[in-house]
């Protein structure tokens, strides 16, 4: 499959754009886009897309990340769903994306090094990324320790808080601590508006972003009906243009 033949080199500037249907893809792809998170509902922080949404991707010639969660709220999953993460993964890989978004946490809240481990191997031959569930741990510190040990290519993080541009300080420290060892992706609320700022401070590589802009559903039946908001969120080409030419020009 396209997306997963095409690699990006180690150390090369990455756009990450997250989508959650195909329009969305296009968009990205249209902007110029150097990597897809493929999700679905990111009003809800991104669930995993369906087989038929991970197959259009995997034609596409832009290397694709499907995340790996199941159902929205806490990153406690029970052996089921661990059962139903598997099987997903087994539907990115036969789709021929080029990695998976995974995470998990223990109830009292460090990351579930054994949930991560059964999906990690399960993911053999997968590129993996963890994601925000990093966000929720008490010891950021401790987890990204965790997250090289597992072997992770990067962690999807805003630092712990709402949006990245908030959590820079945590975010500096942590892009210090991996050193060269895993890629800190910083993502949550990332714009052009704001790029510039990001990438001073962090000296990063990659960025993380929806690049979204807002569109008002102009159908008053679909609304009345509840099948559409009136105020939504789209993938905007436009704004992954702008972004990924900071991003680059950032670069050495």
């Amino acid at each position: 499959m396209a997306g997963a033949n095409r690699r990006l080199s180690k150390g090369s500037p990455v756009l990450e754009i997250c989508v959650d249907n195909a329009e969305g893809l296009f968009a990205a792809i249209e902007g110029g886009a150097d990597r897809i998170e493929l999700c679905s509902a990111l009003s809800v922080g991104g669930l995993t897309p369906s087989r038929g949404f991970m197959e259009l991707a995997g034609r596409q010639a832009v290397p694709v990340y499907a995340m790996i969660r199941p159902r929205p709220g806490s990153f406690v999953f029970s052996p089921e769903e661990v059962e139903m993460m598997k099987s997903d993964i087994d539907t990115a890989r036969a789709a021929g994306l080029a990695g998976v978004v995974i995470g998990a946490t223990l109830p009292e809240g460090p990351l579930d090094i054994a949930t991560l481990t059964t999906l990690s191997q399960h993911a053999a031959g997968l590129d993996r990324t963890l994601h925000r569930a990093f966000d929720v741990v008490p010891d950021m510190d401790a987890a990204l320790e965790a997250a090289i040990r597992l072997g992770f290519s990067r962690v999807l993080t805003s630092g712990g808080r709402p949006t990245a541009l908030e959590g820079i300080e945590r975010l500096a420290h942590l892009v210090e601590r991996a050193g060269n060892r895993i890629t800190i992706l910083p993502g949550s609320g990332v714009r052009p508006g704001n790029a510039a700022e990001l990438l001073a401070r962090l000296g990063v590589t990659e960025l993380h972003a929806s690049c979204s802009a807002r569109f008002i559903e102009s159908d008053s039946q679909l609304i009345e009906l509840s099948f559409a908001a009136r105020d939504m969120l789209k993938t905007d080409a436009g704004n992954v243009r702008a972004l990924r030419a900071i991003l680059h020009a950032h670069q050495p």
